[in-house]
């Protein structure tokens, strides 16, 4: 899953969600209108949101109309539902962490994460390297950027597990992407590139993503799981009628069995694991030590 996390909220959030909503056509101020709020989850650029089937799913099973409004950004989707513009949107871990420390915004479902990694660290097949304890002080590891989850919280939080912190024990370069922090590994301006676990499988198959081929890189390092994997998010300002509604919705649109329908949106379901309702913040609280870790205060982004 793509797991970026806008530092700064987007200015004038609301101004761009108002005119690029799409789904069912409905009055904004309803009470039997449920105002959904979306965007890419998965690492794919090219995946689309699958709206008119999730609009589809979350009408039949409240009742109530959906209108979707697509958003560019995460922080977008948080100040829209902060301002009680939109009434739900669902994201990943750390960018729920965020909204849910703002005290303005609830999670009202969440799916814990699998036990499996998140991120791994990345080198070169012919690297020195065969280890995290090789790292030296000189090695340059490349991160996605500062606000990703798999590309730079998770894998700090790893090499910081390891002993080992940036611009002491290595030298910390951020390339702009998870591709750009491949394509650094591979011209040799980084000795390492941290990223999710989800791209060595790419190897060899001729994905710009991944330029690699099979046995050209391999990994030494991986990351601990995700402990919330997504979440749905709801505003404060919307009726208990709607809320309820929600809760009741949320766990049944948002399940395995919906997976084709879905896309995107199920690969951060985890198969078998049931979701927990209404999480409260120490759910979350560990997405907060771990970004304390990489100096970032996630109770203060802004």
């Amino acid at each position: 899953m793509r797991l970026r996390i806008p530092i700064a909220l987007v200015a004038g959030a609301t101004l761009v969600l108002t005119g690029c909503s799409g789904g069912t056509e409905a009055s904004a101020s309803s009470d039997d209108v449920i105002r959904f709020a979306t965007l890419p989850l998965g690492d794919d650029p090219k995946a689309e949101t699958p709206v008119t089937a999730i609009t589809d799913l979350l009408e039949a099973e409240t009742g109530m109309q959906v209108e979707v409004t697509d958003v560019p950004s995460y922080s977008a989707v948080i100040e829209a539902i902060r301002n009680g513009h939109q009434d739900i949107g669902i994201m990943s871990g750390f960018p729920s962490a965020l909204a849910v420390s703002t005290g303005d915004v609830d999670s009202l479902v969440a799916w814990p994460g699998e036990e499996e990694p998140v991120s791994t660290c990345l080198v070169l097949d012919d690297s020195p390297l065969k280890a995290l304890g090789d790292i030296e002080p000189d090695t340059v590891i490349a991160f996605a950027d500062p606000a990703s989850s798999s590309g730079y919280f998770m894998p700090t939080h790893m090499l910081h597990e390891a002993g080992l912190e940036a611009d002491e024990d290595y030298q910390k370069l951020m390339s702009g992407g998870h591709d750009r922090s491949f394509i650094a590994l591979k011209n040799g301006q980084a000795d390492v590139a941290c990223t999710s676990t989800i791209f060595p499988a790419m190897a060899g198959k001729g994905d710009p993503l991944f330029p690699f081929e099979k046995g050209e890189i391999r990994s030494i390092g991986e990351s601990i799981s995700m402990p919330i994997s997504i979440s749905v998010l709801g505003s404060k300002d919307m009726s208990g009628k709607k809320r309820t509604a929600l809760l009741e919705a949320i766990p049944q649109v948002f399940a395995t069995e919906n997976a084709d329908k879905l896309g995107v949106y199920a690969e951060g379901i985890p198969a078998g694991v049931e979701p927990i309702i209404e999480p409260g913040k120490e759910e979350f609280q560990p997405f907060v030590d771990i970004a304390k870790i990489a100096d970032v205060d996630i109770s203060e982004l802004e």
